[in-house]
Protein backbone atom coordinates (compact mmCIF):
# COMPACT_ATOMS: atom_id res chain seq x y z
CA UNK A 1 0.00 0.00 0.00
CA UNK A 2 3.09 2.25 0.26
CA UNK A 3 1.72 3.88 3.40
CA UNK A 4 -1.51 4.92 1.68
CA UNK A 5 -4.83 4.22 3.35
CA UNK A 6 -7.15 1.84 1.54
CA UNK A 7 -10.23 3.87 0.57
CA UNK A 8 -12.10 0.92 -0.95
CA UNK A 9 -14.94 -0.33 1.20
CA UNK A 10 -16.29 -3.13 -0.95
CA UNK A 11 -18.74 -3.04 -3.84
CA UNK A 12 -21.68 -0.66 -3.91
CA UNK A 13 -24.87 -2.50 -2.86
CA UNK A 14 -26.95 -0.41 -5.28
CA UNK A 15 -24.96 -1.80 -8.21
CA UNK A 16 -27.11 -4.34 -10.08
CA UNK A 17 -24.03 -6.10 -11.49
CA UNK A 18 -21.24 -5.97 -8.88
CA UNK A 19 -19.00 -8.44 -10.77
CA UNK A 20 -18.18 -6.76 -14.05
CA UNK A 21 -18.02 -9.20 -16.94
CA UNK A 22 -19.95 -11.78 -14.94
CA UNK A 23 -23.60 -10.72 -15.35
CA UNK A 24 -25.14 -13.88 -13.93
CA UNK A 25 -24.56 -12.53 -10.43
CA UNK A 26 -26.64 -9.57 -9.35
CA UNK A 27 -27.32 -7.77 -6.11
CA UNK A 28 -30.87 -8.95 -5.70
CA UNK A 29 -32.54 -5.94 -4.12
CA UNK A 30 -32.00 -4.00 -7.34
CA UNK A 31 -34.11 -6.46 -9.36
CA UNK A 32 -37.14 -6.62 -7.07
CA UNK A 33 -40.41 -5.12 -8.31
CA UNK A 34 -42.85 -6.47 -5.69
CA UNK A 35 -43.61 -4.38 -2.61
CA UNK A 36 -43.95 -7.63 -0.65
CA UNK A 37 -40.39 -8.81 -1.29
CA UNK A 38 -37.74 -7.14 0.86
CA UNK A 39 -34.04 -7.90 0.32
CA UNK A 40 -31.06 -6.57 2.25
CA UNK A 41 -27.81 -5.12 0.94
CA UNK A 42 -25.17 -7.40 -0.62
CA UNK A 43 -27.50 -10.39 -0.98
CA UNK A 44 -26.95 -11.84 -4.44
CA UNK A 45 -28.71 -14.20 -6.80
CA UNK A 46 -26.59 -16.33 -9.15
CA UNK A 47 -28.34 -17.45 -12.33
CA UNK A 48 -26.67 -17.95 -15.74
CA UNK A 49 -29.98 -16.93 -17.34
CA UNK A 50 -29.92 -13.63 -15.49
CA UNK A 51 -30.64 -12.47 -11.92
CA UNK A 52 -33.81 -10.78 -13.14
CA UNK A 53 -35.38 -14.28 -13.11
CA UNK A 54 -35.51 -14.37 -9.33
CA UNK A 55 -39.09 -13.16 -8.94
CA UNK A 56 -40.39 -15.82 -11.33
CA UNK A 57 -39.34 -18.33 -8.66
CA UNK A 58 -41.38 -16.64 -5.93
CA UNK A 59 -44.56 -18.62 -6.54
CA UNK A 60 -48.21 -18.03 -5.58
CA UNK A 61 -47.33 -14.65 -4.12
CA UNK A 62 -50.62 -12.81 -4.50
CA UNK A 63 -50.76 -9.17 -3.28
CA UNK A 64 -54.23 -9.56 -1.74
CA UNK A 65 -52.91 -12.17 0.70
CA UNK A 66 -50.29 -9.75 1.99
CA UNK A 67 -47.57 -12.18 3.00
CA UNK A 68 -43.99 -11.00 2.64
CA UNK A 69 -40.73 -12.59 1.63
CA UNK A 70 -38.00 -10.97 3.72
CA UNK A 71 -34.33 -11.76 3.00
CA UNK A 72 -31.48 -10.36 5.05
CA UNK A 73 -28.04 -9.06 4.14
CA UNK A 74 -25.09 -10.97 2.69
CA UNK A 75 -27.11 -13.98 1.56
CA UNK A 76 -26.01 -16.14 -1.38
CA UNK A 77 -28.89 -17.62 -3.39
CA UNK A 78 -28.25 -20.11 -6.18
CA UNK A 79 -30.10 -20.62 -9.45
CA UNK A 80 -33.74 -21.74 -9.30
CA UNK A 81 -34.18 -21.54 -5.57
CA UNK A 82 -37.97 -21.40 -5.21
CA UNK A 83 -40.08 -19.76 -2.55
CA UNK A 84 -43.62 -21.14 -2.26
CA UNK A 85 -45.84 -18.47 -0.72
CA UNK A 86 -49.17 -18.69 1.08
CA UNK A 87 -51.23 -18.36 -2.09
CA UNK A 88 -50.39 -21.98 -2.84
CA UNK A 89 -52.37 -23.25 0.15
CA UNK A 90 -55.70 -25.01 -0.36
CA UNK A 91 -58.49 -25.36 2.18
CA UNK A 92 -58.07 -28.53 4.25
CA UNK A 93 -61.21 -28.48 6.40
CA UNK A 94 -63.54 -30.08 3.84
CA UNK A 95 -63.60 -33.48 2.15
CA UNK A 96 -62.02 -32.02 -1.02
CA UNK A 97 -59.02 -29.73 -1.35
CA UNK A 98 -60.01 -28.74 -4.91
CA UNK A 99 -60.48 -24.93 -5.23
CA UNK A 100 -63.89 -25.04 -6.96
CA UNK A 101 -64.61 -21.37 -6.18
CA UNK A 102 -61.82 -19.94 -8.33
CA UNK A 103 -63.53 -21.19 -11.49
CA UNK A 104 -66.87 -19.45 -10.90
CA UNK A 105 -69.88 -20.46 -13.01
CA UNK A 106 -71.87 -21.33 -9.92
CA UNK A 107 -68.94 -22.77 -7.99
CA UNK A 108 -68.17 -19.44 -6.34
CA UNK A 109 -70.90 -20.28 -3.81
CA UNK A 110 -68.29 -22.24 -1.84
CA UNK A 111 -65.87 -19.30 -1.65
CA UNK A 112 -64.08 -19.79 1.71
CA UNK A 113 -63.65 -17.03 4.25
CA UNK A 114 -60.14 -15.60 4.29
CA UNK A 115 -59.41 -17.13 7.68
CA UNK A 116 -60.46 -20.58 6.45
CA UNK A 117 -57.41 -20.90 4.20
CA UNK A 118 -54.13 -22.08 5.74
CA UNK A 119 -51.84 -19.12 6.40
CA UNK A 120 -48.27 -19.62 7.60
CA UNK A 121 -47.21 -15.97 7.79
CA UNK A 122 -44.21 -14.26 6.24
CA UNK A 123 -41.22 -16.20 4.93
CA UNK A 124 -38.06 -14.83 6.55
CA UNK A 125 -34.44 -15.54 5.62
CA UNK A 126 -31.81 -14.24 8.03
CA UNK A 127 -28.40 -12.76 7.25
CA UNK A 128 -25.39 -14.54 5.76
CA UNK A 129 -27.52 -17.49 4.62
CA UNK A 130 -26.39 -19.73 1.74
CA UNK A 131 -29.19 -21.41 -0.20
CA UNK A 132 -28.12 -24.08 -2.69
CA UNK A 133 -29.29 -24.85 -6.22
CA UNK A 134 -32.98 -25.66 -6.66
CA UNK A 135 -33.81 -25.62 -2.96
CA UNK A 136 -37.48 -25.02 -2.16
CA UNK A 137 -38.63 -22.94 0.79
CA UNK A 138 -42.24 -23.49 1.88
CA UNK A 139 -44.63 -20.78 3.20
CA UNK A 140 -43.90 -19.16 6.53
CA UNK A 141 -40.50 -20.78 7.04
CA UNK A 142 -37.98 -18.84 9.15
CA UNK A 143 -34.29 -19.42 8.35
CA UNK A 144 -31.79 -18.29 10.95
CA UNK A 145 -28.68 -16.26 10.16
CA UNK A 146 -25.58 -18.17 9.12
CA UNK A 147 -27.55 -21.23 7.98
CA UNK A 148 -26.72 -23.34 4.93
CA UNK A 149 -29.47 -25.03 2.90
CA UNK A 150 -28.30 -27.85 0.66
CA UNK A 151 -29.11 -28.12 -3.04
CA UNK A 152 -32.58 -29.46 -3.90
CA UNK A 153 -33.66 -29.43 -0.26
CA UNK A 154 -37.34 -28.94 0.54
CA UNK A 155 -37.55 -26.77 3.65
CA UNK A 156 -40.87 -27.24 5.43
CA UNK A 157 -39.97 -26.06 8.93
CA UNK A 158 -37.82 -23.39 10.56
CA UNK A 159 -34.05 -23.64 10.16
CA UNK A 160 -31.89 -22.84 13.22
CA UNK A 161 -29.13 -20.25 12.95
CA UNK A 162 -25.76 -21.60 11.77
CA UNK A 163 -27.17 -25.03 10.99
CA UNK A 164 -26.61 -27.03 7.81
CA UNK A 165 -29.80 -28.63 6.51
CA UNK A 166 -30.56 -30.89 3.59
CA UNK A 167 -32.98 -33.43 2.19
CA UNK A 168 -36.72 -33.72 1.61
CA UNK A 169 -37.99 -32.75 4.05
CA UNK A 170 -34.86 -30.84 5.06
CA UNK A 171 -33.38 -31.83 8.39
CA UNK A 172 -30.47 -30.53 10.41
CA UNK A 173 -27.31 -32.36 9.35
CA UNK A 174 -25.03 -30.52 11.72
CA UNK A 175 -24.32 -27.17 13.31
CA UNK A 176 -21.45 -25.10 12.00
CA UNK A 177 -20.32 -24.04 15.47
CA UNK A 178 -21.05 -24.83 19.11
CA UNK A 179 -24.03 -23.23 20.83
CA UNK A 180 -22.02 -20.60 22.70
CA UNK A 181 -20.20 -19.47 19.56
CA UNK A 182 -23.50 -19.23 17.66
CA UNK A 183 -25.03 -17.09 20.42
CA UNK A 184 -22.01 -14.79 20.39
CA UNK A 185 -22.05 -14.45 16.59
CA UNK A 186 -25.74 -13.54 16.64
CA UNK A 187 -25.05 -10.93 19.32
CA UNK A 188 -22.15 -9.46 17.34
CA UNK A 189 -24.23 -9.35 14.12
CA UNK A 190 -21.31 -8.23 11.96
CA UNK A 191 -23.64 -7.98 8.94
CA UNK A 192 -25.13 -4.84 10.47
CA UNK A 193 -21.78 -3.07 10.61
CA UNK A 194 -20.91 -0.27 8.21
CA UNK A 195 -19.22 -1.14 4.92
CA UNK A 196 -15.99 0.43 6.20
CA UNK A 197 -16.03 -1.55 9.44
CA UNK A 198 -16.72 -4.81 7.60
CA UNK A 199 -13.94 -4.11 5.09
CA UNK A 200 -11.42 -3.31 7.81
CA UNK A 201 -12.21 -6.50 9.68
CA UNK A 202 -12.73 -9.06 6.93
CA UNK A 203 -9.83 -11.27 8.14
CA UNK A 204 -11.63 -11.81 11.45
CA UNK A 205 -15.00 -12.43 9.78
CA UNK A 206 -13.66 -14.87 7.20
CA UNK A 207 -11.03 -16.41 9.46
CA UNK A 208 -13.23 -17.41 12.44
CA UNK A 209 -11.46 -15.06 14.84
CA UNK A 210 -14.24 -14.78 17.41
CA UNK A 211 -12.09 -13.06 20.03
CA UNK A 212 -11.22 -10.32 17.55
CA UNK A 213 -14.86 -9.89 16.50
CA UNK A 214 -15.84 -9.56 20.15
CA UNK A 215 -13.13 -6.96 20.73
CA UNK A 216 -14.25 -4.98 17.69
CA UNK A 217 -17.92 -5.10 18.58
CA UNK A 218 -17.22 -3.90 22.11
CA UNK A 219 -14.83 -1.17 21.01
Amino acid sequence: MNGQKNTLNGPVPDDKAPMKGFPQIGYLKNYITSDNIIVGDYTYYDDPEGPERFETNVLYHFPFIGDKLVIGRFCAIAKDVQFIMNGANHQLSGFSTYPFYIFGNGWEKVMPQADALPYKGDTEIGNDVWIGYEATIMPGVKVGSGAVIGSKSVVVSDVPAYSVVGGNPARVIRYRFDAQTIAELLAIAWWDWSAEKITNNLPAIVGCDLAELQRISQG
